[in-house]
C-alpha cells in the first residue's frame, strides 16, 4: 500500500516525464522547420548624437514650402530643449537617383550609384529622447544597460565563421565611444566570448594588449610561450572546480584567440596591398596632411574609409557582425550627430564622408558577390525635429526617424513605411516600425526565428527583440 503523499509523488514524476516528453517531441518538430538563411554577415553602420533624416534621406517639400512660418504640429510637443522653433526646411537639396528615384540629399549623394540597393524605413520610432537610452534601444533591444548587444546574440547563435578572427568586431569612432561606450557590444548574461572586440583601423596600436608592451623587449619568445602554456595550466584548475562559472571559459578562448589574431589581425587589418583606385573610392588618403583643427570632410572620409575597407576584409576573412561607429560622446565643438547648434557645420563633413565610405563598402561587396549574403544596416538613436532650434540646429525627436538597409536578401528599391509631411510622426500613427522589428528581419535573413533564439536570465526568457518584434515582408521581397 502507498499513503497519499507517495502515490502523488510517484504519479508527478510519471505526468512530469510525460510532459518532459511531449516538450521534447514539440522542440524537435519546431527545430525541423529551419529557416533558409539568405545572409551569414551583418554590418552595422551607427551615427552616434541622431541623424537628422529630414536633411539626409527623408524627403518633405512642405518644409521647403512652409520654410520659416510658425511651427504647428497639431499637438502639444514634448521637445528635449527648447527646438519648437518655425518650420526649417532641409539644409541641402535633394535629388532623384537610380531607377527607382530614390529622393537623396546633395551630401549624401555619394550613395547614389547604390539607391537601387538600398530599401528605406522612414517610420521608425523609439522610446526616449535620451542618447544613452536611445543608443541602447538600437544596439541592444533595450534602453537599459545589462542586455547583449545585436552582435553578441548573432554571435551565440550562429558562431563563428573564423577560428582565427572574433565573430563580432567593433570599430568605434576614433576620437572616442559614443553613448555607453561598451555597454553597446557587452555580452551581458552571454556567455562573455560573444562580446565584440573593439580594433582601431588605421591606428598605431589597432587591437590593445594584443602583442606584448615596448617595455618588454626582454621576454624572449619561448619565454612568453611558457608563461601563457603555465597561466593556462592554473586557468584549467581553477575553472575544474567551478563548472558552473562560464567567464573563465570564454577567458581561456580569449587567450586562444589572441594567439591566433597575432598573426591573422595584422593581415586582415593591413590595407597597404589594397590597390590605390579602391582606395581612392573609399576616401583613403594614403599621405595625409596634418588635419586642421577644424573638422572637413576628406577627414571624415578618411577615418571612415579605413573603417568601412577594414570592415570589408575582416567580413571575408570570416568576421560574422562588424560594428561600425561614427561619432563620438566627447568635447566641443561637436564630432558627432548630436545637432543642436548647426546642423550644416555638425552633419556636413560627417555625412560626406559617410556617404563616401558607405557606398565604396556597397559597391565594393557587390562587386566581389559578398553583398547578396551580407545584411547593411544603416542607424542612429532617433531622428531630429522638423522645426528650427537657435535658427540652425536640430533638436531631439524620438516620434519619428530613417533605417535603411541593402543586400542579405533586403529587396532593394522599397520604402516600407513612411512619416508624416513634415517628418514629426509616422504617417500611419497606428503601425509605427520599431527596432523589433529592424532586429526580427535581420534574424530572418539570417535563418533564426526571433522568438526561439533565447536564454534563460533571472526567472526570464531573454531574446534580442524581448516580447514584440515583426518580420517586415515588404523588405525580405
Amino acid at each position: 500500500m502507498l499513503s497519499r503523499r507517495q502515490l502523488l509523488a510517484t504519479s508527478g514524476q510519471g505526468f512530469g516525464a510525460l510532459a518532459f516528453a511531449s516538450l521534447q517531441a514539440g522542440e524537435t518538430a519546431h527545430r525541423s522547420q529551419v529557416l533558409v538563411p539568405k545572409a551569414k554577415r551583418v554590418v552595422q553602420l551607427f551615427m552616434g548624437g541622431a541623424a537628422s533624416h529630414v536633411d539626409l534621406f527623408d524627403y518633405k517639400p512642405a518644409l521647403i514650402k512652409h520654410h520659416g512660418e510658425a511651427s504647428d504640429f497639431g499637438e502639444k510637443v514634448e521637445a528635449f530643449q527648447n527646438g519648437l522653433g518655425p518650420w526649417k526646411r532641409p539644409v541641402w537639396d535633394f535629388e532623384p537617383h537610380g531607377q527607382s528615384g530614390r529622393m537623396l540629399s546633395s551630401i549624401v549623394s555619394a550613395l547614389g550609384p547604390c539607391a537601387d540597393d538600398m530599401a528605406f524605413v522612414h517610420n521608425m520610432v523609439g522610446k526616449t529622447g535620451v542618447h544613452s537610452q536611445g543608443t541602447l534601444l538600437q544596439a541592444t533591444g533595450f534602453n537599459l544597460p545589462g542586455f547583449p548587444g545585436m552582435g553578441c546574440w548573432v554571435s551565440y547563435g550562429l558562431g563563428s565563421l573564423s577560428d582565427n578572427l572574433p565573430t563580432f568586431v567593433v570599430l568605434p569612432d576614433h576620437r572616442g565611444f559614443a553613448s555607453n561606450g561598451p555597454k553597446n557590444w557587452d555580452s551581458a548574461f552571454l556567455p562573455s566570448q560573444h562580446a565584440g572586440t573593439v580594433i582601431y583601423p588605421g591606428a598605431e596600436t589597432p587591437i590593445a594588449d594584443l602583442f606584448p608592451h615596448k617595455a618588454g623587449r626582454y621576454i624572449s619568445a619561448r619565454a612568453d610561450k611558457g608563461g601563457f602554456s603555465l597561466l593556462e595550466q592554473l586557468n584549467r584548475q581553477h575553472q575544474q572546480q567551478r563548472a558552473e562559472d562560464s567567464r573563465l571559459d570564454a577567458r581561456i578562448q580569449s587567450y586562444e584567440l589572441a594567439a591566433k589574431m597575432q598573426l591573422a589581425a595584422p593581415e586582415a587589418l593591413d590595407i597597404s596591398k589594397e590597390p590605390e583606385y579602391l582606395k581612392t573610392m573609399y576616401g583613403i588618403q594614403e599621405h595625409r596632411a596634418v588635419w586642421p583643427s577644424e573638422i572637413n570632410a576628406e577627414e571624415e572620409a578618411d577615418y571612415m574609409g579605413r573603417k568601412c575597407l577594414a570592415a570589408r576584409r575582416l567580413l571575408e576573412r570570416g568576421v560574422r557582425f562588424v560594428q561600425i561607429w561614427s561619432g563620438n560622446d566627447n568635447g566641443f565643438p561637436r564630432r558627432n550627430w548630436d545637432s543642436h547648434e548647426d546642423v550644416e557645420r555638425d552633419h556636413g563633413p560627417l555625412a560626406w564622408g559617410m556617404a563616401k565610405a558607405v557606398s565604396a563598402l556597397i559597391q565594393d561587396l557587390k562587386q566581389r558577390g559578398m553583398l547578396d549574403d551580407t545584411i547593411i544596416l544603416w542607424t542612429t538613436e532617433f531622428g531630429r525635429m522638423p522645426s528650427t532650434q537657435g535658427g540652425k540646429g536640430r533638436d531631439h525627436n524620438p516620434y519619428v526617424f530613417t533605417n535603411w538597409l541593402c543586400g542579405g536578401g533586403i529587396q532593394g528599391g522599397v520604402t516600407a513605411g513612411e512619416s508624416d509631411q513634415w517628418g514629426y510622426k509616422p504617417l500611419d500613427r497606428a503601425n509605427p516600425t520599431t527596432c523589433y522589428d529592424i532586429h526580427a528581419t535581420m534574424m530572418h535573413l539570417l535563418g533564426i526565428d526571433h522568438t526561439q533564439l533565447t536564454v534563460r536570465h533571472n526567472g526570464i526568457d531573454r531574446r534580442l527583440t524581448d516580447v514584440h518584434g515583426h518580420v517586415i515582408q515588404a523588405l525580405v521581397g
